[in-house]
């Protein structure tokens, strides 16, 4: 772009060259009158000095005339430059303007005066901001002054009026220059930004939406998991008293007839059924609230595998199916969640024989993809699927037409476990042949580490026999169900008295009555919850050293880990499985039993059970 300083400086130029000129010639015109005959001049000379001059003055009018014909293209050259330089000036994309020190604009393009809907004569010697709208004037005297003090370019967007009174976002440069008479004057180039900002304004206003959308969601997930968790509470209750009698009536004595052991099947295996529903639709809500925790460390693969086997082989010899596991030739550690692995593991299996065939096979393999993953496959000889269900293999409640088949199921199964394995770093997929079988498998990295880490949350086995003393038992508990299934329970341990409470309160007046061996704890109590209930009796030093175990339906991983951390012995969930429960009494009774043998060594019993309870 031709700069308008170079403009002026050639029109100086020519203007002094024109000046010289007229000076010489007027010179010329004044030497020739001084003489009165110029012949007389030549009458004086020579022929040759004659000759020569009329050479002289040839020469020199030769010179003057392509003197002439320079400044004649030259001033040809410098017009196109002009009107060059005018129409880059007035046709350009932006708005440019002139504007004094005082604040007047002395010159603006055309592109300026469209911008502001107004003609250039209408903008020239008028205030800049006439054209500012009044909320924008303090940001643009506040660059104007900033530029004019320090020459830096200074940028801004302001919002300015047309002449029709419509307003207008614009970007603004602005430099500092000096004129030809040695004022400051400011060069500002406009660019119309409206757009632009109109779509920032709505990026803004959605992305506000968008934010409260959000907080709606994240309400609703909130609001939506104290209900799956409250409602999980109220299912167990009664689904506790419903397999906790049916359990003891099937191990009663005198032992039930066929029909009525048939109907006592019906009851728990619908039992189980209802709870393993719950479970599952309470693990799905946690993990899409992203409310599940996992704990993460080296956990020993063959161990794992040897926990299902042992597991699996009641359900595999009834369903006439032969699962075969892998061997290691070493120890083979894996990056997960020793719990969440197992259940992963157990929910493959589990339908590997479910919908497997009369005789069918289950073998279980484990490659290595990579030196730091390994993949575990479990491979049926069921039925395999087509290609339209495997398209729908990982969809909640989607059970691929199973409905109406024999095998029991939920349909979600198969999507918490790849939840839960992409949470532990790793993938899941499938592979499937209809009319030859499937192969499901999952991958896990490698972990560097050579100790596993123990889960805080697993109760060691204790030997199940009674405990031969008179013990008292404590159990509070508001649930008049709950409170007589214990009942029963305990009475298959002759020497054992259970005493009740329904509420924390008065369990607490008990406790310093009757001073029991051990103390069963609900947690959702009236009043004094069990977690408020267990502080009070670790912090008196005549009921600190008793143990108690917590009976609870918040089964939540988060709600039994508080559980174990706040100092619970054991965390029992409910419905209680009548195996468990007893094996958790006889563990507090035997450690009740221990407490007092030691301390009649000199061993502070408040001292032991700490020890054993961080075992």
């Amino acid at each position: 772009m031709i700069d308008n300083d170079d403009i002026q400086n050639n029109d100086r130029r020519l203007e002094a060259r024109n000046a010289w000129q007229l000076l010489l010639r007027r010179r010329a015109e004044d030497a020739d009158a001084q003489i009165d005959e110029p012949m007389d001049l030549l009458q004086g000379m020579s022929y040759d000095d004659a000759q020569l001059l009329f050479h002289e003055l040839r020469v020199h009018q030769i010179e003057l005339e392509m003197q002439n014909e320079e400044l004649r293209r030259l001033q040809i050259e410098l017009e196109v430059s002009r009107s060059r330089y005018f129409d880059l000036y007035d046709l350009a994309p932006v708005g440019y303007c002139t504007v004094s020190e005082s604040g007047q604009i002395e010159e603006a393009n055309r592109t300026m005066a469209h911008l502001l809907g107004v003609t250039c004569k209408l903008l020239t010697q008028r205030p800049f901001t006439r054209f500012i709208h009044p909320l924008h004037q303090d940001t643009y005297y506040l660059i104007r002054n900033e530029l004019l003090e320090s020459g830096l370019l200074q940028t801004c967007e302001i919002k300015m009026i047309k002449g029709d009174s419509t307003q207008i976002w614009v970007g603004l440069v602005a430099t500092v220059v000096m004129d030809t008479e040695g004022a400051k004057v400011m060069r500002l180039v406009l660019t119309d930004v409206t757009s632009r900002k109109y779509l920032d304004d709505e990026l803004l206003q959605k992305n506000k939406e968008l934010l409260h959308a959000q907080q709606m969601a994240t309400k609703a997930n909130q609001a939506k998991s104290e209900f799956l968790a409250n409602m999980s509470h109220d299912l167990r209750s009664p689904l506790n008293s419903i397999l906790g009698f049916a359990q003891l009536l099937a191990s009663g004595t005198p032992a039930p007839t066929p029909r009525q052991m048939a109907n006592l099947d019906h009851i728990l295996n619908s039992g189980w059924y209802l709870l393993e529903l719950i479970n599952g639709v309470l693990d799905l809500a946690s993990i899409e609230s992203g409310k599940l925790s996992l704990t993460m460390g080296p956990v020993p693969l063959p161990d794992v595998l040897q926990d299902c086997q042992t597991m699996m082989d009641l359900q595999a010899k009834n369903s006439g199916v032969d699962i075969s596991f892998p061997e290691f030739d070493g120890q083979c550690l894996v990056h997960a969640d020793r719990t969440r692995l197992k259940q992963v593991l157990i929910n493959l299996l589990t339908n590997a024989v479910k919908y497997n065939r009369p005789q069918g096979t289950v073998d279980v393999t484990f490659t290595m993809p990579t030196p730091h993953r390994v993949r575990i496959n479990v491979q049926d000889s069921g039925h395999g699927l087509s290609p339209e269900k495997l398209a729908q293999l990982f969809q909640p409640f989607n059970r691929l037409g199973q409905e109406c088949g024999t095998q029991e199921g939920t349909g979600i199964g198969l999507v918490v476990s790849r939840k839960l394995v992409e949470m532990m770093g790793g993938s899941m997929g499938v592979q499937s042949t209809a009319g030859v079988g499937s192969v499901f498998w999952f991958e896990l990295m490698l972990s560097g580490a050579s100790v596993p880490e123990t889960n805080a949350s697993e109760i060691p086995e204790l030997p199940d026999q009674p405990v031969g003393a008179a013990y008292t038992v404590l159990y509070i508990e508001d649930n008049p169900a709950n409170m007589a299934l214990v009942e029963q329970l305990v009475e298959r341990r002759p020497g054992v008295h259970l005493l009740g409470a329904t509420n924390a309160t008065v369990g607490l007046a008990m406790v310093h009555r009757h001073q029991p061996q051990l103390i069963l704890m609900d947690i959702n109590l009236p009043g004094i919850n069990g977690f408020q209930a267990l502080k009070i009796l670790r912090d008196d030093p005549a009921t600190q050293h008793i143990p108690v175990l917590a009976i609870s339906a918040n089964v939540m991983p988060n709600d039994i880990q508080k559980g174990l951390d706040s100092g619970f012995l054991a965390y029992l969930t409910k419905p209680v499985k009548v195996a468990e429960f007893m094996a958790a009494l006889d563990r507090g009774l035997a450690l009740t039993a221990k407490q007092f043998s030691e301390s009649c060594y000199g061993v502070r019993g408040e001292d032991t059970v700490e020890q054993n309870v961080d075992n």
